[in-house]
């Protein structure tokens, strides 16, 4: 348990440090993104963040040359522990704050042993508690869900 509190901890750090670094020196331009959307019933699973942000779809950045169903599959898996067993894409968002991005939105299918990480802890929220506590960089994405399922 004190492992995981720690690398929750760290997590904290290297996120606030890395958004502050990131927003003041934009040296690779707007970041290439991609999020699943998991649904379970009228619930979407999130990430309750660990460095205070809030929730986020599973997802990341993508690493320079990888595919976006590729880095998606491996951000789930790292964040969550589930695999993708089916990733369709639904839309785009470009992002300006609080660091650019171009994020990928894919519709997601996933099996496995749901887990946490030092990222944070996942859950399974509805689409009115995702959108009251979202990251900023989220929340176009989570409004535009909103928009689809009413």
């Amino acid at each position: 348990m004190r492992t995981n509190a720690l690398s929750r901890c760290l997590f904290w750090i290297v996120s606030r440090l890395a958004f502050a670094v990131y927003q003041r020196f934009p040296i690779f331009g707007p970041l290439r993104c991609t999020v699943g959307v998991i649904r379970r019933g009228p619930d979407y699973l999130v990430i309750d963040r660990a460095d205070g942000r809030g929730y986020g779809l599973p997802g990341g950045i993508l690493r320079r040359r990888e595919a976006e169903e590729e880095g998606l599959k491996r951000e789930i898996k790292e964040e969550t522990g589930l695999s993708v067993t089916r990733a369709e894409f639904i839309f785009r968002c470009p992002i300006a704050e609080p660091i650019a991005a171009s994020i990928a939105v894919f519709r997601v299918a996933a099996e496995g042993q749901l887990r946490g990480s030092w990222e944070g802890e996942p859950r399974w929220v509805t689409i009115e508690e995702l959108s009251a506590r979202v990251t900023k960089s989220q929340r176009p994405i989570v409004e535009q869900l909103a928009q689809r399922t009413s």
